[in-house]
């Protein structure tokens, strides 16, 4: 089988990590591969905030439990030391496919490597409250951007989930 194809039908999410950090030359083989999605008209308009800060990473956790609701303790980030945030301008038409795009490339790129991810959701709202648009200004990340998705990644603890059963239906062919 074609090893993408592979990577396509074997890739999970991951909900519990180790605490040890992918390498850098891991997270950077990934990120490249995001940064290759297809874009709208080529405009190339989402970017990846790579977070490996250990500080940063617990207060986006803690900003991202507080906004889905969970009880204090609870790490929506699932203990990956790690996190890929996909932001994207919001002045292209294209922005929210684009950086959806960018997610699939990187949750692929780290399975390839022997990485475990998980797309997690609120990163609009995180990034829309004063104290995410404070942190991207005290990195240097400027201008109107949305952002579309966080990223956990790591190293798997535990086995990789088994897929479920695929649903009858979702194939429409008309020839």
């Amino acid at each position: 089988m074609n090893e993408i194809i592979k990577a396509m039908k074997e890739r999970r999410s991951i909900r519990k990590f180790k605490s040890e950090l992918p390498s850098k030359a891991d997270l950077e083989q990934i990120v490249e591969a995001g940064i290759y999605a297809a874009s709208g008209m080529g405009k190339q308009a989402a970017k990846i905030l790579v977070v490996t800060n250990k500080e940063l990473r617990d207060k986006l956790s803690e900003m991202n439990r507080k906004i889905g609701g969970w009880n204090e303790g609870f790490d929506p980030f699932y203990g990956a030391p790690a996190v890929l945030i996909v932001l994207a301008e919001k002045d292209c038409r294209t922005y929210v496919y684009d950086g959806s795009l960018v997610m699939g490339n990187l949750m692929l790129a780290a399975h390839s490597l022997g990485l475990g991810s998980i797309w997690i959701h609120r990163a609009k709202e995180e990034f829309e409250s004063d104290e995410g648009k404070e942190i991207l200004k005290s990195l240097g990340i400027e201008g109107e951007l949305e952002g579309i998705a966080n990223m956990a990644i790591g190293y798997i603890d535990g086995e990789l989930p088994k897929p479920a059963p695929r649903k009858d239906g979702r194939v429409i062919w008309a020839e």
